[in-house]
């Protein structure tokens, strides 16, 4: 087993996903990445498709794998242990940014269960919900978070859009959505977060971005 490589976000399927769903997932994702398509056949993809797919069509595999997971899946993530989400007013607008992140990929990962209680996002930050009242407010303010049904929080299509037309550009965004259990990635690793560019821009006296203040 390799707990470390998330199967179901390789196949980009539900951790709830059946059989059937797995089948043709994996059928027609192979077929785009396989090494003889000439327009988008990529190796090191196609491997990392058949290496799910032959775990997770296994039922007896696909179990100790969950298991596996499961205390991974419920413990804090290691980039919240950065000084950079604690302290003053950086630590307030990047634990906005991780919280809205944690969202997007539960959004994506489970669209039958999309949102995280209050306790699940103190689970995965390792923060107390008195410390992260007022970064939900803020998302919910600006349309970006909504409270469900059941009391959890989800994004919105408007956090969607803030967090996938500035992933590209901003490197603290890329390493929340990426954070996690996953095969090693160029943002892997305890070394410390890059000043954040809103300060280098003040300090130059020039428009800030977008970025941490999560404007539109």
């Amino acid at each position: 087993m390799h707990p470390e490589i998330d199967h179901y976000e390789v196949l980009q399927i539900s951790r709830n996903a059946e059989m059937e769903t797995i089948h043709r997932v994996y059928k027609i994702m192979a077929a785009r990445f396989h090494p003889d398509n000439p327009r988008t056949g990529n190796t090191e993809t196609f491997l990392a498709l058949k290496r799910a797919y032959e775990v997770l069509s296994d039922p007896d595999q696909r179990a100790k794998y969950d298991q596996a997971r499961q205390g991974e899946d419920e413990g804090p993530l290691p980039i919240f242990e950065l000084q950079d989400f604690v302290y003053g007013l950086k630590g307030e607008m990047n634990r906005r940014l991780g919280v809205l992140a944690l969202l997007y990929n539960r959004r994506r990962a489970n669209q039958d269960h999309p949102g995280m209680s209050m306790l699940e996002l103190e689970k995965r930050m390792a923060f107390p919900r008195e410390h992260l009242n007022f970064a939900l407010w803020y998302l919910r303010s600006k349309g970006y978070v909504t409270q469900e049904d059941n009391s959890d929080c989800g994004i919105t299509a408007g956090g969607i859009d803030f967090i996938e037309s500035h992933c590209a550009s901003d490197e603290l965004i890329q390493r929340l959505i990426h954070s996690g259990p996953r095969p090693a990635s160029p943002f892997a690793g305890e070394a410390p977060v890059r000043e954040s560019p809103l300060v280098e821009r003040e300090a130059a006296v020039e428009p800030a971005p977008v970025r941490l203040a999560l404007t539109n």
